[in-house]
């Protein structure tokens, strides 16, 4: 009788099986477990806060982002594994080497995304910075809408003019200057909202930021590294409220809405006068976007009437300067990032930057 021949698999084979069902458990162990609040809260905040933290620390060092430093690298060494996998091909025309080789790549992106999920998206299921402060959002008018706008409004035209200037009239404040001064950003918010109270680290600039503004980004947390990354190509004017923005993600405020709030904030009781005017602009071009939907007039009754000509330069600047840059490449990453949004449970998506009127608003209000 012919013995029937079995076929073993090879070392090599079984190591790519293991690489590859490790983080699909991770990823399915999360996508089991994100629902429970509590069980998220501790591992983001007892585990992961601490740890990101630490990560932040360490980087520090760095003048440049390590974060944009390893991204190029990956992405680089994902496109060179492509074509050496391609070239071999067409040299040994041998299928199933090509095929183990793309398997691999596959198990590298797969734990890139069990990473993620564990590093950064278990903030989205974490308490929110809303639930950890105590903060209470209740109903309000368009009148109220309208009182916050016109006293940011106010306050962002006073400080216009005491920043300084270029001969034309354009924001010339030494952002370097703000990169350094942003690890004081947070001590007054701190007071108010002891959860946000951590060791700060520097944010640190993009090198390849006109990229990101070709993407439609203004930043970019890291939690690979603990980064807190900003676009420098962007209108300088906004760009001390973005540092605020995104260390407000090393704090573990995960939501696009509360992360805008908590950076405006920080910026507007803090000591500084540069943070506080980006701080109030930012801020104003929120409640702009959201009293305009509703009210046209009462809009352009506040700014004919509170706008300086140094804050109208900037606001000029900033909608020209994206006005240029939209494009379909803008658009479908928007789109992209918006999916990943939701995709977290935050339902309004990218929408979800302008949600953060309804914080600015009970916060900041006649009544608060």
């Amino acid at each position: 009788m012919q013995a029937v021949k079995k076929h073993a698999l090879s070392p090599g084979a079984l190591r790519l099986i293991l690489a590859a069902t490790l983080p699909l458990a991770l990823i399915a162990l999360f996508e089991v477990l994100k629902s429970n609040q509590s069980l998220m809260g501790r591992w983001v905040f007892g585990v992961l806060a601490p740890v990101e933290q630490l990560f932040g620390r360490l980087w520090s060092w760095a003048p440049f982002s390590a974060a944009e430093v390893l991204t190029a690298l990956f992405l680089t060494g994902c496109v060179l594994w492509l074509i050496l996998s391609g070239v071999l091909l067409c040299k040994n025309r041998a299928p199933a080497p090509f095929l183990r080789r793309l398997a691999a790549l596959a198990a590298v992106w797969l734990w890139l995304w069990a990473g993620l999920c564990w590093l950064w998206n278990a903030a989205y299921y974490a308490p929110s910075f809303v639930q950890r402060s105590g903060l209470e959002v209740e109903p309000y008018t368009v009148e109220d809408l309208a009182q916050v706008t016109e006293e940011f409004a106010r306050q962002a035209a006073t400080l216009a003019g005491q920043v300084a200037r270029d001969r034309q009239g354009h924001f010339a404040e030494d952002t370097g200057t703000c990169f350094e001064q942003g690890v004081f950003l947070y001590e007054n918010l701190a007071r108010r909202f002891p959860c946000l109270a951590a060791p700060s680290v520097k944010a640190k600039p993009l090198l390849c930021s006109r990229l990101q503004s070709i993407l439609g980004f203004t930043g970019v947390y890291f939690p690979f590294t603990g980064e807190a990354n900003v676009n420098t190509d962007a209108p300088a004017c906004l760009i001390p409220a973005t540092i605020a923005h995104e260390m407000s993600h090393q704090r573990m405020v995960a939501s696009e809405a509360e992360a805008n709030f908590v950076g405006i904030a920080a910026c507007i009781t803090c000591d500084n006068q540069v943070f506080q005017y980006s701080g109030y602009l930012m801020g104003l071009i929120q409640l702009c976007n959201a009293l305009f939907s509703v009210d046209p007039d009462a809009w352009y009754d506040i700014a004919g009437r509170t706008f300086s000509p140094e804050l109208s330069q900037d606001w000029a600047d900033n909608n020209a300067y994206w006005a240029a840059l939209s494009s379909p490449v803008e658009e479908a990453a928007g789109e992209a990032y918006d999916a990943f949004l939701k995709g977290n449970g935050q339902e309004l998506g990218m929408g979800s930057y302008g949600a953060c009127v309804d914080l600015l608003v009970n916060c900041f209000g006649a009544g608060a």
